[in-house]
C-alpha cells in the first residue's frame, strides 16, 4: 500500500486542522493505521492508531480529548481531526499502515507516508 499525507499547515494555538492520508490499493480496509509525529529534536511518537473497522482506536495521552482518528474504507482515506491545538503539537505528522487489526508500536508499521507539517503559532 502507498500512503500520501496532506492537509497540514499553519494554525494559531487553540485552532483546528484535519490532516488526511490517502492510500492506494484495494486492501486498505485490511490494514491497521496510525498517525505519528516528530517534532524538531525529538523522537518520532505514535499519536493515534485505528483498527481495520475503525471501531478500535488508541490515542496518546498528550492528545486525548483533542484529536480524533477516523477512517473511510470506501474512500481509502483516514483523517486526524486535531482540535485545541497547542504549540507543542508542532511537528511533521506521518501516516502509517500495518498488517494487523490494530498496531500500537512503531516497529509494527511497515508502510509510511511522506509526512505533512503542522505548525502551531502563538
Amino acid at each position: 500500500v502507498q500512503l500520501q499525507a496532506f492537509g497540514g499547515g499553519l494554525v494559531q494555538a487553540g485552532g483546528s486542522l484535519r490532516p488526511s492520508c490517502a492510500a492506494s490499493g484495494r486492501t486498505f480496509r485490511r490494514y491497521g493505521m496510525g498517525w505519528f509525529r516528530q517534532a524538531p529534536g525529538k523522537e518520532r511518537e505514535l499519536v493515534a492508531a485505528i483498527s481495520w473497522s475503525g471501531g478500535t482506536t488508541y490515542s496518546a495521552d498528550s492528545v486525548k480529548g483533542r484529536f480524533t482518528f477516523s477512517r473511510d474504507n470506501d474512500k481509502n482515506t483516514e483523517y486526524l481531526q486535531m482540535n485545541l491545538l497547542k504549540l507543542e503539537d508542532t511537528a511533521v505528522y506521518y501516516c502509517a499502515a500495518c498488517h494487523k487489526y490494530v498496531c500500537s508500536r512503531e516497529s509494527e508499521y511497515e508502510y509510511w507516508g511522506q509526512g505533512t507539517l503542522v505548525t502551531v503559532s502563538s
